[in-house]
């Protein structure tokens, strides 16, 4: 296997999770989103990646794209440990979950849009920072109230072991932190990342130990 990825992309980070929980090696194919105007536009990235957006995973001689679609892809090749619980419901359950975060905060604060508010539009950093933080904490505010309310929360999203969901909600707690997001109202959110990020794939997965960190 080998996983075009970006060390800060949430949905890179997404995947090195999922390729850590179930023991799959696989060679880092770094993809710098900043540097010569954005690799990933160049030619021969965009063969792999239409959309031009990490991450890809090459298996097989086939090209995936789209981090959601990737981890279920290896979920259904390399089943264990299960990243989906055992149920329908649970598993609506927590796709919800991991859609609330893939689906509704990370693409308001994707690189592109950022870049987008910045050219054309001519916000300046700290406004973009400010619509960052806005989406970022009315989007775990409602994860919040998800979990907070439901008896299937325990030390993760969803029971004691991670699932999809984790996967999404540690990188975008990453993030958030990292643009000073205030997590204060989200106690269960914070309790659940801080776990997950403990254990040992989560951290072999984080941003500051892959190879392109900077």
């Amino acid at each position: 296997m080998r996983l075009h990825s970006y060390f800060r992309s949430s949905a890179s980070y997404r995947v090195r999770i999922a390729l850590a929980l179930k023991g799959l090696p696989y060679e880092y194919a770094a993809v710098h989103l900043l540097k010569d105007g954005g690799q990933q536009l160049q030619p021969q990235f965009r063969q792999l990646s239409p959309d031009a957006l990490v991450p890809v995973l090459e298996d097989g001689g086939q090209a995936l794209t789209q981090s959601l679609a990737i981890i279920e892809y290896l979920e259904e090749t390399h089943p264990e440990p299960a990243l989906l619980p055992a149920t329908p419901v649970e598993r609506a359950r927590v796709r919800a979950l991991a859609l609330g975060i893939a689906c509704d905060i990370h693409p308001l604060n994707n690189l592109r849009v950022l870049k987008y508010l910045k050219k054309p539009l001519g916000i300046e950093q700290e406004g973009r920072d400010e619509w960052y933080r806005h989406w970022v904490q009315s989007g775990l505010a409602a994860l919040e109230r998800a979990l907070a309310d439901s008896p299937h929360t325990g030390l993760c999203c969803h029971g004691d072991t991670p699932t999809l969901a984790d996967l999404c909600l540690v990188p975008q707690v990453y993030n958030a932190r990292r643009l000073k997001s205030d997590l204060s109202a989200m106690p269960t959110v914070v309790r659940v990342a801080d776990y997950c990020a403990s254990l040992p794939a989560f951290e072999a997965a984080h941003p500051d130990r892959q190879p392109d960190a900077e």
